[in-house]
């Protein structure tokens, strides 16, 4: 390759910005809602992605998002709305002009709709079922009957099925001679005369194949029936372990009564994600960017206070070493690395236990083992940071036995803070406790404790 050739790597800005919305293309947009030109607007938003013109939405302040909808008008579709965020998505569908919001639903899936109104109030719910077919509008009350977060929830009932005798010629026939097949789909589920689901063709083998071979001849290996009111978490884990591209869902009968497909799964597998990190500090879930001040300030409030407990608690313990810690200011000073070094290696742990359990992967026949590890870790790195904070109280003090003190206690809290790290997640999830809501205050509170307990304690003991 010559020197004119060379390829050279993306520059770092251009990394950081991919994928993000142009700032110019935003300012464009927004100026022609300022200047009130609808046809340079559909213009300038005709080449965005329905994600991209949510994403637009959810990133402009209420006003300028009301201008807009109203000036964009007949264009919006129903792929905007599945796309958009729901702390909004109720403020926008209250703006569309009702024959606006009508077409718009009924270019969704069945799927997309039941997750359109699950969060809607019941007159907005009624205002888009009356908007649908008779045939959609039932499909989509029948799965508002399930169970929120369900499988039947999650499911489209556009499903693409074949009785399991037809060969490849009959069924390539009657896709070309179909009138409503879904816009996407990867697989043709096989039927049995009671309509129970018995294996599934990928279209690939469908077209790969020769009219005369049997469909059940290149039935997929792996085949998985979802019940529908298996929880949608569960759903998730499925399609992701055994690598699902869609799976039918099936009635208390074991009758085919939808299909999930692997977008709605890995969504599900997101959210679920997501909930956890912000579960672990402390935010509620359903916190977004275009939450108000009052609701953003109500939801962080609880988990707030009662961090003020947790941080109550381990002042009591410091309150009872008072007269230890007025004849050797030191220890003031020296108290918070112990119970910041334990808070660290606890919340290490924690985040990898809440995740293990999320996966599925920490379970009762490894928990042991798993514990023994995060204890051995947490000895080991207390023994390392140990010998540091020794020789820092030596040459910053000049006091060994407070070098001693603090590198005990540094090794104590580190092998608690695993311990409590790895245990209090397990318990909780035992309990039937959100580990990821949970874990947090309780992990602090011990190594803090513990902490200071072990510290103070000892400082007494062996300083005066």
């Amino acid at each position: 390759m010559s020197e004119d050739q060379t390829i050279e790597a993306p520059e770092a800005e251009e990394a950081d910005t991919a994928y993000s919305l142009d700032r110019k293309a935003v300012a464009q947009i927004l100026y022609a809602v300022d200047l009130d030109d609808r046809d340079q607007l559909v213009e300038l938003m005709d080449p965005l992605h329905p994600a991209d013109i949510a994403d637009l939405l959810e990133q402009i302040n209420a006003f300028d998002r009301m201008r807009l909808i109203k000036l964009y008008d007949k264009e919006f579709d129903g792929e905007i709305l599945s796309e958009l965020d729901e702390s909004i998505r109720e403020e926008v569908i209250g703006i569309l002009a009702p024959e606006v919001l009508a077409d718009a639903v009924r270019e969704m899936e069945s799927d997309d709709v039941v997750d359109l109104l699950e969060d809607l109030d019941e007159p907005q719910q009624e205002a888009i079922l009356e908007a649908l077919e008779d045939s959609d509008r039932v499909a989509v009350e029948q799965s508002l009957t399930y169970p929120e977060y369900s499988a039947g929830r999650l499911m489209q009932r556009e499903v693409v099925m074949a009785p399991e005798h037809w060969n490849v010629g009959e069924a390539i026939d009657y896709l070309r001679n179909s009138d409503n097949l879904p816009d996407q789909f990867y697989h043709i589920t096989l039927v049995d005369p009671k309509l129970r689901p018995v294996g599934n063709v990928t279209l690939g083998k469908l077209m790969g194949s020769r009219r005369e071979v049997l469909l059940k001849s290149i039935m997929e290996d792996t085949f998985h029936v979802i019940p529908v009111d298996q929880y949608e978490g569960d759903v998730a884990y499925a399609f992701n372990q055994y690598h699902l591209i869609s799976a039918p869902v099936v009635d208390e009968n074991e009758r085919l009564v939808g299909v999930i497909t692997i977008d709605d799964a890995m969504i599900v597998l997101d959210e679920e994600h997501e909930e956890d990190v912000l579960r672990l500090a402390g935010v509620d879930s359903e916190s977004s960017l275009s939450d108000r001040v009052v609701d953003t300030t109500k939801r962080r409030f609880p988990w707030l206070f009662v961090n003020l407990i947790t941080a109550i608690l381990a002042s009591l313990v410091i309150a009872q070493f008072e007269a230890a810690i007025a004849q050797v200011v030191a220890l003031a000073v020296l108290m918070p690395i112990v119970a910041s070094m334990g808070g660290n290696a606890g919340t290490q742990s924690l985040t990898v236990a809440v995740r293990a359990l999320a996966t599925k992967d920490l379970t009762g026949s490894n928990v042991w083992r798993v514990i023994r590890r995060e204890v051995l870790v947490g000895l080991i790195n207390g023994a390392a940071f140990a010998v540091i904070m020794g020789i820092v109280g030596v040459v910053w003090f000049g006091m060994p036995l407070l070098g001693f003190v603090i590198a005990a206690a540094m090794v104590i809290n580190l092998v608690v803070a695993g311990l409590a790290g790895t245990a209090i997640p397990v318990v909780l999830e035992k309990l039937k406790i959100d580990p990821a809501l949970a874990s947090g205050a309780f992990v602090t509170t011990v190594t803090d404790v513990v902490g200071f307990f072990a510290f103070l304690g000892l400082a007494v003991v062996v300083l005066l």
